[in-house]
C-alpha cells in the first residue's frame, strides 16, 4: 500500500490522530500504570496467564549453609595437562604436585575420572575423588601435610 494512502496522511493534520480527547493515548494511563502496577488488582488476569510465578515464595534458603570452592576430577585432570605443559612443574615422588588450596579451590569432587598419579592438596574431599586418585596411584592429602612431605 502507497504511504500517501494510509490513514495517518489524513490524520496528521488532526490533534489527536484519532484517540479521541486531549491526552488520551498518551501517557502511562492508557496501559494501566507503569510498570507491574495493577498486578494484584486489575492486571490480575494477566498475571495469572503470562507471570504465574510472580506472587509468592519459591524454594527454600538455608540460612547457615556453607558452600565450599570445588573442583571435579574431570576439570583437576585437564589442569593437571596444562600444569605439565609449563615449565614450572612440580613432582613429588613421580606424582605431579597440584595445590589446590593455593588456587583458592577447598574441595575435591568425584565426577570424572584422573589418569596420571597426582599428588592433590586440598582442605576437602569425597570419598569417590579419594578413590580415583588412589586407583591411579595418586594422593590427596591436607595443606599442613604438604610441609612435611616436601620438607
Amino acid at each position: 500500500m502507497p504511504t500517501r494512502l494510509r490513514k495517518i496522511r489524513k490524520l496528521r493534520g488532526s490533534r489527536t490522530c484519532g484517540w479521541g480527547q486531549i491526552g488520551q493515548h498518551r501517557k502511562t494511563g492508557s496501559k494501566g500504570g507503569r510498570g507491574m502496577a495493577g498486578s494484584h488488582k486489575h492486571k490480575w488476569t494477566w498475571i495469572l496467564k503470562y507471570a504465574p510465578d510472580y506472587f509468592g515464595k519459591h524454594g527454600f534458603f538455608r540460612p547457615n549453609r556453607r558452600v565450599y570452592k570445588a573442583i571435579n576430577l574431570k576439570q583437576l585432570s585437564e589442569l593437571a595437562e596444562v600444569l605439565e605443559k609449563s615449565e614450572n612443574v612440580q613432582k613429588v615422588n613421580n606424582m605431579l604436585l597440584i595445590n589446590l588450596k593455593s588456587m583458592g579451590i577447598e574441595k575435591v569432587l568425584g565426577g570424572g575420572e584422573v589418569y596420571k598419579p597426582l599428588l592433590v592438596v586440598a582442605e576437602r574431599w569425597t570419598e569417590q575423588a579419594s578413590k580415583k586418585i588412589s586407583n591411579v596411584g595418586g594422593k590427596i592429602i591436607k595443606p599442613d601435610e604438604l610441609t612435611a612431605l616436601i620438607g
